[in-house]
């Protein structure tokens, strides 16, 4: 089968890719949003444990400090799997656009080895997807379990102060 006996071949191959680059990229951006303030609220807990005396509180700051670095290497790492989609998607989209116009022409380029070299550019950038969205999601349960601890020793102060005559 040639690809241009098949014209809804030519187009899964080319807007499929299209489709999960523009999804990346989103992912990309979003990703490096959250990384922004993954170093801003670094920052922030690295000055309040400079100022703070509270034992409990320095105690939760410093782990914080621990977990923020934590979150910031998921998400250099998610960012780096949502590059490599990206790119492996924008590979697999030319790829198959280059095929489709060279088959009208004299170096006619099977549809067997055009539909593989865009499965294989295809395939990296699934993994990269899903590798990267498997880090947020590691990330974002970091993130919420600093906000538990928080509301923990935020509700143990207010019960100490409600207790106190």
């Amino acid at each position: 089968m040639s690809v241009p006996d098949n014209p809804l071949a030519v187009l899964t191959l080319i807007a499929a890719p299209a489709v999960f680059t523009n999804a990346s990229s989103v992912l990309v951006l979003g990703t490096g949003n959250r990384l922004a303030r993954v170093v801003d609220r670094t920052r922030y807990i690295a000055q309040q444990l400079r100022n703070e005396h509270d034992r409990a509180l320095c105690q939760m700051y410093s782990t914080q400090l621990e977990r923020l670095e934590k979150r910031g290497q998921k998400l250099v790492g998610g960012m780096t799997f949502f590059y490599t989609a990206v790119g492996s998607f924008a590979a697999a989209s030319l790829v198959s656009l280059l095929g489709a116009m060279l088959a009208e022409t004299h170096y006619r380029l099977s549809f067997a080895l055009i539909a593989a070299l865009v499965l294989i550019a295809s395939s990296v950038g699934f993994v990269g997807l899903s590798s990267g969205c498997t880090l947020l999601v590691q990330e974002t349960r970091l993130a919420l379990q600093s906000l538990r601890d928080e509301g923990r020793i935020i509700r143990d102060s207010l019960r100490e102060l409600s207790n106190k005559p």
